[in-house]
């Protein structure tokens, strides 16, 4: 083998496959539209979201209005405490003890 085939053999075709390699990692980075960055206009509608739409007053399932908004006719989410029930002993959060 000559040093031209030696040097194709164990240089250009390892690096030639690196290079594929690297290409089909980052097309989906070159490809993709521009990024937001802090202190851009933001552009787009606001979306109301929240992890527990009840307890916004909101049925479950869609992207709810302002808090306390429902649909008309829907029932509520929950029943409301009266006077005399305990409010729950539901434990969790940041800091909560499992």
């Amino acid at each position: 083998m000559s040093v031209v085939e030696t040097v194709v053999v164990f240089a250009l075709i390892p690096l030639g496959i690196y290079g594929v390699i690297t290409l089909l990692t980052l097309w989906p980075k070159f490809t993709r539209g521009p990024r937001y960055r802090p202190g851009q206009e933001w552009e787009y509608e606001p979306v109301w979201w929240t992890a527990n739409p009840a307890g916004l007053g909101v049925p479950a399932g869609g992207h709810g209005g302002a808090a306390g908004s429902s649909t008309p006719g829907a029932e509520p989410a929950e029943e409301t405490l009266t006077a005399g029930q305990p409010a729950g002993t539901a434990r969790g959060g940041a800091r909560g003890s499992w």
